[in-house]
């Protein structure tokens, strides 16, 4: 039971209900446009009452309800499909990767303007003590303390 509990859990099954939801809500959405305007407009063209009694061609050799090619149907489809994709491009795709493209910018921006300043390795940390215990400058650079700083005692002996 637990498995099954953490795999209705992960967060990609969750990712995914929530995209069929909205999915079919913008389904809905579309096959309304689409059978409410489009539809109409292009079987007033057509002549027909709608895209599916639309550009039939009947087969003399076929009777019935199948007696014929419905190119109106196929047409009606398509158009069906390209509104779908619009909508998914026009109202998904194109704000994501605007969205997408000034996070970008941003981490960019904020990468160039605050350069992380990189702490000194255990090795030239050890050259900078060693220079300052010795009171004398290495050649990575001067690391004594000025006149005045610190305090120096006589080696013992």
């Amino acid at each position: 039971m637990k498995g099954f509990r953490d795999f209705v859990l992960r967060g990609n099954v969750v990712d995914l209900a929530v995209a069929v939801v909205i999915g079919a809500a913008f389904t809905a959405i579309v096959t309304s446009i689409v059978t409410n305007l489009i539809t109409p407009l292009i079987a007033a063209i057509f002549n027909a009452g709608s895209l599916d009694n639309a550009l039939v061609v009947h087969l003399p050799w076929v009777h019935g309800a199948a007696g014929g090619l419905r190119f109106g149907a196929v047409l009606g489809s398509i158009i069906n499909f390209l509104i779908v994709a619009a909508v998914v491009y026009f109202a998904f795709v194109v704000p994501l990767n605007w969205a997408m493209k000034r996070a970008f910018a941003r981490k960019q921006q904020e990468a160039t303007a605050t350069p992380a300043a990189t702490p000194p390795t255990e090795t030239e940390l050890l050259v900078q003590i060693r220079d300052l215990l010795a009171g004398s400058p290495s050649p990575e650079g001067d690391h004594t303390l000025p006149p005045g700083h610190g305090s120096h005692r006589a080696p013992a002996g």
